[in-house]
């Protein structure tokens, strides 16, 4: 039989133990620094920035680094990690990722993406694949002038994240975790440093190692492999960057805006998609809005075509559902608007008088099945671009 002192000393255990349980089951999950943050707080932990080399196939070009940004490993897995994560939105339900997804191309394979609020945007989700080779401008109308610009805009977009900077530096500041990887990204001494440039700059760190592998069936045949295509994605391919006259195939046009080796010119362009009287009809102006010049009403970045089967539906508005249709759209030779694309209305053999002769059944079918070749199933399963989560 226990003796009292035993049944007292146990009774003290049992109370202590009680007593720390519940002290953990009120603790704030996030404490945070406190109201008065220590400078210098983050100096303890190593600052030893290692260059991060893109991974990239030797046929493309180098890949253009800012001066003010340089690749760092830990940059690219701040960077990763940020783009994942839904503590940008205001709600914490949606990330960068929400709309630009690994199995699309990041992009969401919806006609328009949906924001934290339930509203639909009024333009489709850009495909971000190569985006580190874009030089004109980011976005559809191009109004962003680098990608650490363009890292900023979705966080205070009303439609989409629907956030404030401040906010979202604010939950950073506080985070377990954030406050030591902006150090080791940025070497920063304390917390209070952490601010949304660099937070952006970490994101396009990330964004600029979304490089295709140089895998698809595309690749293999230019660099060598001439058993990688049949002969209809031979003539689909003659096609599209017009190489077909001496085999009696038409012109597609195709690689005017479609070109160089990501195959995106990086151009804007009025591919001929609506029928106005008047430029000012254009339902989206486009590129206007950015520049205010009025031929540029209706133009929009062209997309690059890697990876095109894999980031449907099509256009800025996503009104084409697959590639036939999109196909079908330009072999009707545009509609004639003023600032059309120069090439629109020269798609097939000319016809002698002006005019052209479009293109036939098994032409369209040709172009479309070339166009699958150029999906890169070993860029959208490379494991260093998934959310690390």
């Amino acid at each position: 039989m226990a003796t009292f002192l035993q049944k007292n000393a146990l009774w003290v255990v049992i109370s202590f133990i009680a007593g720390f349980v519940l002290l953990e089951a009120c603790r704030p999950e996030d404490p945070g620094p406190g109201p008065n943050p220590t400078p210098g707080d983050l100096e303890y932990i190593a600052y030893d920035p290692q260059t991060y080399v893109i991974p990239k196939p030797t046929f493309f070009p180098e890949i253009p680094i800012p001066a003010d940004n340089p690749m760092t490993k830990d940059g690219v897995q701040l960077g990763r990690r940020l783009f994942y994560d839904p503590i940008l939105s205001a709600d914490s339900t949606m990330s960068c990722s929400s709309c630009h997804l690994p199995e699309g191309s990041f992009t969401d394979n919806k006609k328009f993406s949906i924001g934290i609020d339930g509203i639909a945007g009024k333009r489709n989700s850009m495909s971000l694949l190569n985006v580190a080779y874009v030089t004109d401008g980011f976005f559809w109308d191009g109004r962003a002038a680098t990608l650490e610009k363009q890292a900023l805009a979705p966080v205070e977009d009303p439609i989409e994240l629907h956030n404030s900077w401040d906010n979202v530096v604010k939950k950073l500041k506080l985070h377990p975790t954030y406050p030591q990887l902006f150090r080791k990204a940025f070497g920063i001494k304390d917390r209070e440093e952490i601010t949304k440039e660099l937070a952006a700059k970490a994101i396009a760190q990330f964004e600029r190692i979304l490089i295709s592998s140089g895998n698809s069936k595309y690749d293999r045949f230019v660099n060598g492999d001439v058993d990688a295509f049949d002969e209809e994605e031979i003539d689909g391919k003659l096609m599209f960057f017009d190489e077909g006259a001496p085999y009696n195939l038409p012109d597609a046009q195709c690689f005017h805006c479609h070109g160089g080796v990501t195959l995106t010119g990086g151009k804007f362009f009025n591919n001929g998609l609506d029928s106005v009287g008047n430029l000012s009809e254009f339902k989206d102006l486009g590129r206007f809005l950015v520049t205010g010049i009025e031929f540029d009403k209706g133009k929009f970045r062209a997309t690059t075509m890697r990876n095109i089967a894999l980031t449907a539906p099509y256009m800025h508005d996503g009104r084409f559902q697959t590639l036939e249709e999109v196909i079908e759209q330009y072999h009707d030779n545009g509609f004639g608007v003023v600032n059309e694309g120069a090439f629109l209305n020269q798609i097939g053999f000319p016809n002698g008088n002006g005019t052209y002769s479009g293109l036939t059944e098994y032409q369209k079918k040709a172009i479309v099945k070339f166009l699958h070749t150029l999906t890169d199933t070993d860029f959208i399963n490379n494991q260093d671009i998934q959310n690390p989560f």
